[in-house]
C-alpha cells in the first residue's frame, strides 16, 4: 500500500533546472510542433530517429498521478513529441485504480496506463486487453533494471509492463539534532536498532511513534513493518515463498517476523510517543504519525520515502535539517534487503507510436529527463530503479538517499508484498493487523489471514 501522497510542502535543495530546459530546447525543431522552419533537427533528436516520423499520431496515457506531480510526467514526454511529431495526451484521475479496470473490461482502455501494483497489472492482463512489451522495451529493461523488476512486470511468464518510478519503504525517520544532542548513532544492524531503542527509552522518551489509521485501508503500515522484518529475519527467498503462498501465511517464519515487529510496536515502553499507549496506534492517522519527532516526543518513525511530503510546510528534510531518514538495517551491516514499490507502464495498444513511446519511457534517457523535470518543477519526490539514472539530476535529499539505497549494487529489492497477494488476503491482512495492534495475538492474527487466502 503506497498511502496518500499528499504534498504538504517541504524545503527542497536548489533546483537543477538548466539541464532540463536545455534538453527541451535541444529537441525543438523535430517532427512535431508548429515551426515551419526548414532547419535541421538538433543533434539531440538523433536519439529519437529510430522511432520514425510519427506526425499526426496521438498516444493517450491514463494515470492516478495528479497535479502537481503530473507536470513532470507531461514535460518528460516533450522531447519525444518534438522530435517525432507525435502528441501525448496525458490524463489523470484520483479514481484511477477503480476506473482503469472498468475501462479495460468495457473495451475502452487508454493506449497506456501507469499501473502502481503488480497485482493490478495481473488483473488487467486477465481482461485480455493488455499488450505485451516490445523488443526494444524488453532490451532496455534487461539493460537498466535488476531482473526482479522485469518479473514484477510479467504475468504467467510474459513480459507486459516496464517499470518506471520507484519508492523505498525501508526507512526510519529521525531528528538529526535530537540524535546529536543525545549522542545517538545511526544503527547499522538490527541489534544496534534494538540497543538504540533501549537507550532512547532510558531517557524517558518513547523511542517510536506510529499510526496505522487510513480509512478503509487502516492497518496497512503494519503490513509494511512485517514485510520489512520478513526480509531481514527470514531472507528474500523465504519472503518470495510467503508472498506466493508456497508456505502458509502463518508459518514459523512469518510468525517470528510479526513477533519481531511486536517487540517494537506492542512494547509499552517503546510506543506511542506523543499519542498514548499501544492501542493509540490504531486510531492515529498514518499521515500524522511521525510528527511528534519535531517536538521531541518520540525519536523514530518507520515509514516510506514518500513520507517526506507529510511533514508540515517549512520543515527542512535533510541530513542536517529538522528531520531526515536512515536505512532500516538488517541482521548484518552487509545485508541490504530493500522493501519498496513502483509503477509499471502498461500498454493496451500495439500501434507503432505506442510501442515507440513505451520504448523511450523505459530508457535511461527518459529516466534522466524525468528526474530533471521533477527536480525543477516540484522540488523532487521522484526516483527510479533504472541504473542509468544520473543521481546528479536529483536535488531532494530524500530522493538522493533513496536512490543510494535502491541502486546500491548489494541491494536485494522486493516489491511490497501486500500489493502482490490476492485482494481477499490483503484485506484480511489490513483488518487483522489492526486487531493485532489492539490486542489480538500473533497466532490468531496470522491464522485468520491464512484462512482468508483464496482456495485458487
Amino acid at each position: 500500500m503506497n498511502g496518500t501522497r499528499t504534498r504538504r510542502g517541504y524545503k527542497a535543495a536548489a533546483a537543477a533546472g538548466a539541464g532540463f530546459a536545455l534538453l527541451l530546447a535541444g529537441c525543438s525543431g523535430g517532427g512535431g510542433g508548429d515551426d515551419d522552419s526548414t532547419a535541421e533537427p538538433s543533434a539531440d533528436c538523433a536519439d529519437f530517429e529510430s522511432y520514425g516520423d510519427l506526425s499526426g499520431k496521438t498516444i493517450s496515457i491514463y494515470a492516478g498521478i495528479v497535479a502537481p506531480e503530473d507536470q513532470p510526467y507531461i514535460d518528460s514526454f516533450k522531447p519525444f513529441e518534438d522530435c517525432t511529431g507525435a502528441t501525448v495526451d496525458y490524463q489523470a484521475d484520483k479514481q484511477f485504480e477503480q476506473q482503469i479496470l472498468v475501462r479495460a473490461e468495457a473495451g475502452n482502455p487508454p493506449d497506456i496506463a501507469i499501473v502502481p501494483q503488480p497485482g493490478l497489472l495481473a488483473q488487467l492482463v486477465g481482461t485480455g486487453t493488455v499488450v505485451a512489451a516490445g523488443e526494444g522495451t524488453a532490451a532496455n529493461v534487461d539493460e537498466f533494471w535488476d531482473p526482479a523488476w522485469k518479473e514484477y512486470g510479467s504475468v504467467d511468464g510474459t513480459f507486459y509492463a516496464a517499470p518506471s518510478g520507484a519508492s523505498v519503504k525501508s526507512l526510519v525517520w529521525y531528528s538529526p539534532a535530537q540524535f546529536e544532542e543525545n549522542g545517538w548513532e545511526i544503527p547499522t544492524t538490527l541489534d544496534d536498532l534494538q540497543a538504540l531503542s533501549d537507550d532512547i527509552a532510558g531517557t524517558g522518551i518513547r523511542p517510536w511513534c506510529a499510526g496505522i489509521a487510513s480509512d478503509a485501508a487502516t492497518g496497512w503500515p503494519v503490513t509494511d513493518w512485517m514485510e520489512d522484518m520478513m526480509l531481514r529475519t527470514a531472507g528474500p527467498e523465504v519472503f518470495d515463498q510467503w508472498i506466493a503462498h508456497e508456505i502458509p501465511f502463518n508459518a514459523a517464519e512469518p510468525t517470528a517476523a510479526l513477533d519481531a515487529v511486536g517487540g517494537y510496536l506492542k512494547n509499552d515502553e517503546y510506543v506511542n510517543g506523543g499519542f498514548g499507549d499501544v492501542t493509540s496506534i490504531a486510531s492515529t492517522a498514518f499521515q500524522d504519525a511521525g510528527l511528534p519527532i519535531l517536538d521531541g516526543q518520540c525519536a523514530l518513525h518507520r515509514q516510506a520515502s514518500f513520507y517526506a511530503a507529510n511533514w508540515p510546510e517549512g520543515t527542512e528534510v535533510a541530513e542536517d535539517g529538522d528531520v531526515f531518514a536512515f536505512y532500516l538495517p538488517s541482521e548484518t551491516a552487509d545485508d541490504r534487503p530493500v522493501l519498496g514499490a513502483g509503477e509499471f507502464v502498461t500498454l493496451f495498444a500495439d500501434r507503432p507510436e505506442v510501442q515507440a513511446l513505451a520504448e523511450f519511457w523505459s530508457s535511461d534517457t527518459w529516466a534522466n529527463i524525468k528526474a530533471q523535470a521533477s527536480s525543477e518543477l516540484t522540488g523532487g519526490g521522484w526516483i527510479t530503479a533504472n541504473t542509468g539514472l544520473d543521481q546528479e539530476n536529483l536535488v531532494n535529499p530524500i530522493d538522493i538517499l533513496s536512490a543510494d539505497i535502491i541502486l546500491d549494487e548489494n541491494a536485494v529489492f522486493r516489491f511490497d508484498g501486500s500489493d502482490r497477494i490476492p485482494a481477499a488476503a490483503n484485506s484480511a491482512f489490513w483488518k487483522e493487523a489492526t486487531a493485532w495492534i489492539t490486542g489480538q495475538s500473533t497466532s490468531d492474527t496470522l491464522d485468520k489471514i491464512e484462512a482468508a487466502w483464496p482456495a485458487s
